[in-house]
């Protein structure tokens, strides 16, 4: 899948994602540390890239101000990276990169939500046989 991470993003997710064979680019790399946030949005769709970031903000741009960007939040700690990292690799190997473009979704330990553009909510919980969650 092919990322752009923000520049609030751990160095061990960056890391982490490489490994599974990802194809992440950063906002340092890219030149854009000190870019606004919806620039950064911008550029990962005009690259054909899901957004990953620790910052919450980036839900109002995507619902609020209707930029077509498929964002990865991740809520998570020094304390529960490990459990994230799990649940991340979880959602990216449930979900194709066209389903997760112009989606939101929050990745915390044992669990992520998704909320795509016009509303609709999907929950899912670690547990069960790992089946994909129903709208």
């Amino acid at each position: 899948m092919r990322l752009l991470t923000d520049q609030d993003v751990y160095t061990a997710t960056i890391q982490f994602l490489r490994g599974l064979g990802h194809d992440v680019a950063t906002a340092a790399e890219w030149g854009l540390s000190q870019s606004a946030d919806a620039e950064l949005l911008r550029a990962a769709h005009e690259e054909g890239r899901v957004f990953v970031t620790r910052d919450r903000d980036y839900g109002g741009l995507v619902f609020m101000q209707a930029l077509e960007a498929g964002v990865l939040y991740l809520r998570v700690l020094p304390s529960t990276l490990q459990a994230v990292h799990a649940e991340l690799g979880r959602v990216l190997g449930l979900y194709g990169e066209k389903e997760l473009q112009g989606a939101f979704v929050v990745v915390e330990p044992g669990r992520h939500r998704i909320r795509r553009a016009g509303g609709a909510r999907q929950d899912a919980e670690l547990g069960g046989a790992g089946d994909r969650p129903h709208e």
